[in-house]
This record gives C-alpha cells, structure tokens and sequence, in this order.
C-alpha cells in the first residue's frame, strides 16, 4: 500500500563523528532525486555541534527538500530500558526501534536510513514500493542471508521461523507506520532484547528479525549494497564496516571516489580522511555511553 501524501519521509540519526558521512548522504539522496515528490528528512541530532548542523543543513538545497531537527533526548521516553549490549555501537542505534514515540501520527510510511550511505537513484523509487501486507521492506542480508547462520537469530524456532528463513539487514528500513503502531512493534523488539539478549550479536538488528521476520518484504538487493560488493550499478552503496571517512577504509575505490564526489559538494569540501586513532577513540566514547545507561538502569 502507497502513503496517502504526496510526501517522502526520510529518518536518520546521527552523532557529531558522522557529520561528514550524514551530509553525503543528503547531497546524494536531493542530487539523484529527480521527480517531483517533496522530501522531508528527519535528523534525530546526538550531541552534533551546532557548528556541524548549520554545515549539513547547508548540504540542502532546492525548495522540495527540508530538513527537520529533533534532539536525541526527544526520541527516548525517561522510562524506555534501552538494551546495554557488549559491542561498540553507539547506543543511537536502538533509536530506530522507538520510532512510534516521535515520529508525526499523520505520518504513515517512513523510510529509515543508516547515515553510512549513498543514494544513486531516485529515493521514490524505493518510496513507492507495494509492501504489500508487510509491515517493513528490507534487503536481505548479505552477509549473514539466513536467520540459522552465524550472526542471525540463533533460537529462531522460538519466533516461528526456519533455519532457512531470509535475514535481512536493518540499515535500510521501508515502514509503514500504520501497521508498525498497531503491530506495537517497538514494544515487542525492546522486549525480545531484553529476554534473548544473549543471542542478539547484531543487537537491534536481532530484534528486529526476529519479531518482523515473517512480516517482512524482499527489496531488490541495489537498494543496499555493501562497501564491497561487486555491483556496479547499485541505486544505494551502504558503507558497512570501515567508512571512506578512515584512512584504513579497504573495500571498493570507485565507490569511496563517489563519496567523496558527494562530499565535495557539501560545506565538508577538502575533507582529510581520518586516522585510526580517531576510530578507536569514538569505538571507546560508545562503550562508555552503555556502561553508563547500564548503571542507570540497575539504579532504577
């Protein structure tokens, strides 16, 4: 089913390390977007300087695009349990999980989209999408593909699915909103983590498949290409692991030259690629922010 508006919805979150990253991504989605559908990007803003958010709202242009600011604390009821998982992802991840909480009730389809991306085609071609009955639409993982390989949902027979059943990766998400609200998705992925959280290797991406796992629609796989993948015409390159921001980014380099193409078109022109001293320093702030929402909550 097809929204009912004439809009496109666009949620993203991003931290002040991902600034640059986050602005390719709008320059890249306002540049291949060539039909006449006004695009509405939602920011959910973690700690970005202002300095940054003036730049990536310069990154906007053309009067059928704008951008829309909401501040983390928003997007996080004082008395949501946020997982405490054991990686270095920041904890903006589980963001995308409370979506029913901030996002506009008239708002009724929502593509959410991870800052670690391109766009090389028109985002209404993945926003007119038939999802059918489904509640999301997703590119089938990669990677990890099925639910029973290293890295899936490991007690997948608790949640009604098979060992072959297809895996798809939470980078990418098309949603309706209606279904997801009524479904109280957001609710019943919080609650999976929290009871399996000790087979969520990819956290809120666990969850998700685990819940939406028959609920959910194969979306053709150039809509979420990995950084070293072997398509040459993806519509959106997904920049998973090392980012062509880092020094030590290793995967395509016709692919890392069009993130830059992109970026140099944003207030980020001349960027330096950064070393991995940077990395391992953001990868520590991330571990710190869960230990200290795990003390929060013993504390509550």
């Amino acid at each position: 089913m097809k929204d009912t508006t004439n809009h496109i919805y666009i949620l993203c979150v991003c931290d002040n390390h991902y600034a640059a990253l986050f602005a390719a991504l709008i320059r890249s989605i306002t540049r291949n977007h060539l039909t006449e559908e006004p695009i509405e990007i939602i920011a959910v803003n973690d700690h970005i300087t202002k300095r940054n958010r003036d730049k990536i709202s310069r990154c906007v242009d053309g009067d059928k695009i704008k951008l829309t600011w909401i501040d983390i604390a928003h997007c996080i009821p004082k008395s949501t349990k946020l997982p405490t998982d054991k990686s270095s992802l920041p904890l903006n991840i589980y963001v995308r999980l409370l979506i029913q909480e901030f996002i506009p009730q008239d708002i009724t389809r929502l593509i959410y989209m991870d800052v670690d991306m391109l766009v090389l085609e028109d985002i209404s071609k993945l926003w007119n999408i038939d999802l059918d009955t489904n509640i999301i639409g997703a590119v089938q993982d990669p990677f990890v593909q099925s639910v029973g390989r290293w890295g899936g949902v490991a007690n997948y027979a608790d949640f009604g699915l098979t060992v072959d059943s297809p895996y798809f990766n939470a980078g990418l998400l098309l949603i309706d909103m209606k279904k997801w609200r009524e479904n109280s998705i957001s609710d019943k992925v919080l609650d999976c983590l929290q009871t399996h959280q000790q087979h969520a290797l990819y956290q809120d991406q666990y969850g998700l498949n685990a819940i939406l796992g028959n609920q959910w629609y194969m979306i053709d796989a150039k809509w979420n290409r990995f950084a070293y993948s072997e398509d040459n015409q993806p519509f959106l390159i997904h920049f998973t692991g090392r980012k062509p921001i880092y020094q030590t980014y290793n995967y395509r380099q016709d692919y890392k030259d069009l993130f830059f193409e992109y970026l140099e078109q944003t207030p980020w022109k001349g960027y330096k690629q950064i070393g991995e001293t940077t990395r391992y320093l953001k990868k520590a702030r991330n571990i710190l922010q869960k230990l200290q929402n795990k003390l929060r909550l013993l504390r509550s």
